[in-house]
């Protein structure tokens, strides 16, 4: 009697695409760092914030520029002073503001539990504020009630996948969100894919032209050593706001030109 055919499992497309990679673009990704470190530098993690204040910043960044979102946190500060909370200190800049003076953390629970028409006019500076404001509250109350106080400090004891999905139980937060607080708060070896980065990246050919079956934050993870996120993600921001703008690039200012393939579509 025939034994009965087993399906042949599908072939992951991250892997399959990080293969591929190594196979027609050999030492692509070390370029592309290697490159970056030469014209900007190569960054350092150091922990800037609390990761709840972290939290709220990157809700308060999207769709937003960071010097508005900044604006819009300092708002939070002084409406809703904490005392007795300790002090927390930025020690540069943020991801493309200005960076934030020394101060107390803001009182979470009464940013959670303010009526919303109040904090909407609060964090208006940050832009979109009905948006921004209920998923602020929405985000301090499932981790009051999951955690009995507005503390993330434990997200840097667990798995750094583990610690993504727990954020990502969280209304409005997705992975990007997840990694930039994760990444930034405890160095965690998450990338964080935004506008900027996923940008660069498709231009230069480190991320793959379809997209349904591989989410760029994944790609990464399968790319880059766990040492070589922060970097990464840092330097291809830089080079986004900078020099790779989605109008009018500057090509000629481009230390990524030679192995570009948004210059030379048969680069290797």
């Amino acid at each position: 009697m025939a034994r009965p055919r087993t399906k042949r499992r599908k072939p992951d497309p991250i892997k399959a695409w990080v293969k591929r990679l190594d196979r027609t673009r050999p030492g692509l990704v070390i370029y592309v760092l290697d490159q970056l470190s030469g014209f900007y530098d190569r960054p350092t993690w150091e922990r800037r914030w609390d990761p709840t204040s972290e939290l709220v910043l990157t809700i308060l960044t999207q769709n937003s520029a960071d010097t508005n979102a900044e604006r819009a946190y300092l708002e939070l500060r002084k409406a809703y002073p904490a005392d007795g909370l300790p002090q927390v200190h930025s020690p540069g800049p943020g991801w493309g503001g200005t960076g934030l003076p020394d101060g107390a953390t803001p009182d979470w629970l009464q940013v959670e539990q303010v009526p919303l028409e109040e904090l909407i006019e609060v964090i208006r500076p940050g832009g979109l504020p009905v948006a921004k404001a209920k998923g602020i509250q929405a985000a301090l109350r499932f981790i009051r009630e999951q955690r009995g106080d507005h503390s993330l400090e434990f997200l840097g004891e667990m798995p750094a996948l583990d610690a993504r999905d727990w954020l990502t139980q969280i209304p409005g937060v997705g992975k990007k969100t997840a990694s930039v607080m994760l990444l930034f708060c405890f160095g965690l070896p998450l990338m964080p894919v935004d506008r900027h980065v996923e940008r660069v990246s498709r231009r230069v050919g480190l991320l793959p032209k379809e997209t349904a079956h591989t989410d760029p934050h994944d790609v990464f993870l399968a790319m880059l050593r766990p040492d070589q996120m922060y970097e990464a993600h840092v330097n291809l921001i830089r080079h986004g706001r900078r020099v790779c703008h989605a109008q009018r690039p500057e090509h000629e200012r481009c230390p990524l030109r030679d192995r570009c393939r948004f210059v030379n579509p048969k680069a290797i």
